[in-house]
């Protein structure tokens, strides 16, 4: 056994710092945490200075074992966890666990795994930091007390199974607010003017009135008044610009970015980094600092100088906005500025090759750009007779045409890397360079546009922006992005999907030849691609949150106990004295629900009465989702219900919208003089013939489906049904032959049973059938429960 045991956190990781350790070195996996609080409510002893219990998780009790024995063998156990308050906690709890001396542990802390790096960390050892482990004790019971104490809360008031956090409900209010905000947008419409110019020599110039008109009435007058004009360049502005590169990425900038470029979800970013990190490609991926040390700046820079030549060398030193960045860490970079390429899959080529782009260009030169602003003078026909206010003393319009474009003299970074934006209206390109102009040149239009345009709303979030949203107030940390949005994707109150877009009529006014046509022309606007979209259920929960528990919910409150994490990781604040401040005032709010009544929580809405009927029409939230309902129960009869459709919410519902719900079922006609309906049942949306029923798929809407769309889903199914079955037994209905998606196959009750090749499907016997099934082998399923040997 070697004298020296070092235990990491991953596998992953062991393998590849065992290699570069040696044989006085066993390098082992604790796979992550090995001690949790219970699930039960004896986790924390609150009047105890809220003492918590740890118990060695119930997967982890072989790992420990193992680890134990190792680690009576060994004279020195170096703890190599991640060098962060997880990981730091983590060492902690090993400690405990394996029942460890002070005098045999050496705490080694290192940024990416390379054998310099690890060669250096067993240099330098040192102790467990405890203030390190209180901040994340601290944020473990702060986060447990509020999801145990708040979650039975929102059972009792609202619905079982539901579930509050601390950073996750200040990001579901976050959605729920957007949401909010957008559907009491007011969009209102504008008419931009655009101008296009012919040079000559198949030459065009491109041109924009800066500002826009507010209704048709004003872009039609401005339209009207170039009828005949002349047009010439007035000015020609040229300005030196330049560009610089972004810094290099933090976790929640790489999580943005790899959004964008890449569509990767914030875990899947995460997980792809974690295996670049433990392969030694990256430095550790899990920071909020955007500085590199100065061994990476060297090695980048004589990257750069050989890939691209010394004059695109600039040396950067980036500091982080944050407060509570730890500047000693870096950002996340490659660990060999010199390799291009990794091993791995090629969602791990793709995400390291933008790790490297962006670190290799944020030493970079400046991109230097040359930016040239033409001023075009509408000079009107001499006979229109404008009020002077309208022209300027030279007999100009006082509205001139501007046409912009730039050139890029030095590409520095720009060779390398573009930063992506999460501004839909944001033309990542850059403009394209202006024909050669001259000042009073004439120019001929070949034709002017007056578009009308309708502002937007702000977007809605995606997990990249709803990341930076959080970032930006300052709640959560590097660690927490990932799992905070999964748990809410998980939890119900978010989801995540493509919506599409609505169409709209647009005016257009055109002026060519020297007339003026109208034109009535199409856009489609309000698509969604990846979007986040709060439930009704969030919008219920958030509510009854923000008015009875304004702090849980409260962004400066959330950023401010992130900011007192911080300051117990620094040993400048006692992290119990900090929990009980907040538990005083938080436990009496969750003693003082015990007055709100459940009918007052807004689960329900009357929508009205139902023109025909003289009922109650409502929307309410039902056990497996929101209802529209008619009628309440009575004895001599049940009210009618209907599912909302997808996109609909609660709150948004109309009597209009409620009365279109209860249109289904409805016949749509006829065939083989039987009568085809169509419904919404549990699986979808389906057309009843003959007692038999027949999906609709996402291409068909049930309210607007017509008779000869429904008899051909009907037909196309029974022709798919005929050629699945290829013989049954009158004998023994249960048993089939049947044409299946890897060929035909025996079906008795719920066991299929492969036919042999040698035998003809066809001419198959119900013995025969019978005796293949009697001798075919016991499938083990996926999910089969193992024989616990004796």
């Amino acid at each position: 056994m070697s004298k020296n045991l070092v235990i990491v956190e991953s596998p992953a990781k062991a393998k590849t710092i065992e290699g570069y350790l040696g044989k006085d070195f066993t390098v082992k996996s604790s796979f992550g945490h090995v001690r949790d609080l219970p699930k039960d409510n004896n986790a924390i002893d609150i009047s105890n200075g809220f003492r918590p219990t740890y118990e060695i998780t119930a997967d982890k009790k072989e790992v420990v074992a193992q680890l134990k024995k190792l680690a009576k063998e060994a004279e020195i156990i170096w703890l190599a966890t991640d060098d962060d308050r997880e990981g730091e906690a983590i060492s902690w709890h090993l400690k405990e666990a394996l029942n460890l001396k002070d005098s045999v542990i050496k705490r080694i802390v290192f940024r990416e795994i390379t054998k310099n790096a690890i060669l250096n960390a067993i240099q330098s050892p040192r102790a467990i930091d405890i203030d390190l482990v209180n901040a994340q004790q601290a944020r473990r019971i702060l986060d447990r007390i509020v999801g145990f104490e708040l979650s039975p809360v929102l059972w009792k008031k609202i619905k079982i199974g539901l579930s509050a956090g601390r950073v996750q409900s200040v990001a579901v209010r976050l959605i729920v607010e957007r949401e909010r905000e957008i559907e009491g947008f007011e969009s209102k419409s504008a008419y931009k003017v655009a101008a296009l110019f012919d040079l000559g020599k198949g030459k065009t110039l491109a041109a924009e009135l800066p500002s826009r008109f507010e209704d048709e009435k004003e872009a039609r007058a401005f339209l009207e008044r170039c009828v005949g004009a002349a047009f010439s360049i007035k000015n020609l502005e040229t300005k030196p610009a330049k560009k610089s590169p972004a810094a290099p990425f933090t976790t929640s900038t790489l999580q943005q970015e790899a959004s964008r470029k890449l569509y990767f979800s914030v875990a899947q970013t995460m997980t792809i980094a974690q295996k670049l990190y433990e392969a030694g490609k990256i430095s550790y991926m899990r920071t909020d600092s955007t500085s590199l040390s100065e061994e990476a700046i060297q090695k980048a820079t004589a990257e750069i100088e050989s890939s691209f030549g010394k004059e695109y060398i600039q040396v950067r030193k980036y500091k982080t906005k944050s407060e509570s960045a730890q500047e000693a860490h870096e950002a996340i970079r490659p660990t060999d500025f010199s390799a291009q390429r990794v091993s791995g899959d090629r969602n791990e080529q793709r995400l390291y090759e933008l790790i490297w782009k962006r670190a290799i260009a944020s030493q970079m030169a400046d991109a230097r750009l040359e930016r040239t602003t033409a001023t075009i003078a509408i000079k009107p026909k001499a006979e229109l007779s404008l009020e002077k206010a309208l022209l300027s003393n030279s007999g100009e319009l006082k509205e001139q045409l501007v046409a912009t474009g730039e050139v890029i003299k030095f590409d520095g970074f720009l060779k390398v890397y573009i930063e992506s934006s999460d501004n839909e209206d944001e033309d990542e390109e850059s403009k394209g360079m202006l024909p050669p102009l001259t000042i009073g040149q004439a120019l001929n239009l070949s034709q002017m546009k007056a578009t009308q345009r309708f502002s937007r709303p702000s977007p809605r979030y995606t997990e990249a922006s709803l990341v930076k949203k959080l970032e930006e107030m300052g709640i959560g940390r590097p660690s927490t992005y990932a799992p905070t949005i999964s748990t809410i994707l998980k939890r119900g109150y978010i989801i995540k999907e493509d919506r599409e877009g609505k169409e709209r009529s647009i005016k257009e006014f055109v002026l060519q030849q020297n007339a003026i046509k109208e034109a009535l022309n199409k856009e489609v606007y309000g698509a969604e691609k990846a979007k986040l979209f709060p439930t009704d259920i969030a919008m219920i929960v958030n509510d009854f949150l923000v008015q009875h528990f304004p702090n849980v919910v409260d962004f400066s409150f959330t950023a401010k106990v992130e900011k007192e994490f911080d300051e117990i990781a620094q040993g400048q604040k006692e992290w119990v004295k900090m929990l009980e401040i907040f538990y005083d005032g938080f436990h009496r709010r969750i003693e003082d629900t015990q007055e709100i009544q459940r009918s007052s929580v807004g689960k329900s809405r009357e929508l009205g009465i139902h023109p025909e009927t003289g009922e109650k029409i409502s929307v309410r939230l039902a056990k497996f989702g929101p209802v529209v309902q008619i009628g309440e129960a009575e004895e001599d009869k049940k009210p009618r219900y209907a599912n909302l459709k997808k996109g609909q919410m609660m709150e948004r519902l109309t009597l209009e919208d409620a009365l279109d719900l209860f249109k289904l079922p409805r016949e749509v006609g006829m065939l083989e003089d039987k009568p085809m309906s169509v419904a919404i049942g549990r699986f979808g949306p389906y057309i009843r013939h003959d007692n038999k029923f027949y999906s609709i798929g996402k291409e068909d809407d049930p309210y607007s489906i017509t008779d000869s769309r429904a008899i051909e889903i009907v037909l196309n199914k029974r022709k798919a049904d005929s050629e699945k079955f290829i013989k049954e037994f009158a004998e023994n209905p249960e048993v089939k032959v049947l044409n299946g998606r890897f060929g035909p196959y025996i079906s008795i009750g719920k066991k299929n049973i492969k036919i042999p090749k040698d035998k003809d499907p066809k001419g198959l016997t119900l013995e025969e059938c019978l005796n293949l099934a009697k001798n075919a082998p016991e499938k083990k399923g996926k999910f089969a429960a193992k024989k616990k040997a004796k």
